[in-house]
């Protein structure tokens, strides 16, 4: 039911997210969405990569504070309404949802969420009639 998302708590400075990236590529980590918020001082990257393990080790091996996080990938179609869908379905279940951002390719269109309850939230958006992705099919063309 869940994606391994990797979030990286950073300085916000000039070239650490290029030191991120550089990271990644030099362990063939393909970065298949991605979400960075900042204030003055710091910064935290959310990512969903083709190896969240290895990510984290490799960063980790770098000197980044770099964590996983259980996330829901939820399926949702090129269509008016469809966000819409998801959040009156976590809402109508009494369902926050900490954050989101989204995740389009060629092959996949989802929104990535985090959730107050992840395991309620995965079962509410099965039972809407919503789909979601795991680790293995968000790489299948991706990775």
């Amino acid at each position: 039911m869940f994606v391994k998302q990797i979030s990286v708590f950073m300085e916000n400075r000039e070239g650490r997210l290029e030191q991120v990236t550089e990271v990644l590529k030099q362990h063939a980590i393909n970065i298949l969405s991605l979400s960075m918020a900042d204030t003055t001082e710091y910064g935290m990257l959310r990512m969903v990569v083709s190896d969240p393990d290895a990510a984290q080790k490799a960063l980790q091996e770098k000197g980044f504070s770099a964590r996983l996080t259980d996330v829901l990938a939820v399926r949702l179609e090129d269509k008016a309404g469809e966000l819409h869908k998801l959040t009156h379905i976590l809402c109508a279940n009494g369902i926050n949802i900490e954050y989101m951002y989204a995740l389009a390719s060629a092959e996949i269109r989802a929104m990535i969420v985090k959730a107050s309850d992840g395991e309620a939230a995965g079962n509410a958006i099965l039972d809407g009639g919503l789909e979601l992705y795991g680790n293995e099919e968000m790489c299948k063309s991706e990775c």
